[in-house]
């Protein structure tokens, strides 16, 4: 453990992040799935909406730093071009 004061807030910061990130990460993981099984299921609806959802928490998500921009660019398109197909 650090010693110096500005050593222990910068550890409990990064405890605060790594929290932060691993709760959005969830979330990604959790929205993501959620279109899949409507794509499995053929639901066009419920899957247009549920890409709507995937697609603002994987732009938040990329916003925020937890994701590189990239990442959730290529994971849009994909899932994207799912619905479409559907």
């Amino acid at each position: 453990m650090a010693n110096h004061k500005s050593a222990i807030k910068r550890h409990k910061q990064s405890l605060v992040n790594a929290a932060r990130n691993r709760a959005v990460k969830t979330r990604i993981k959790n929205v993501v799935k959620a279109v899949r099984v409507a794509l499995q299921e053929k639901n066009k609806e419920m899957a247009s909406s549920a890409l709507a959802t995937a697609t603002s928490v994987l732009d938040k998500a990329a916003c925020k730093g937890v994701i590189h921009r990239r990442n959730a660019a290529r994971r849009i398109s994909r899932l994207a071009r799912f619905v479409n197909e559907l």
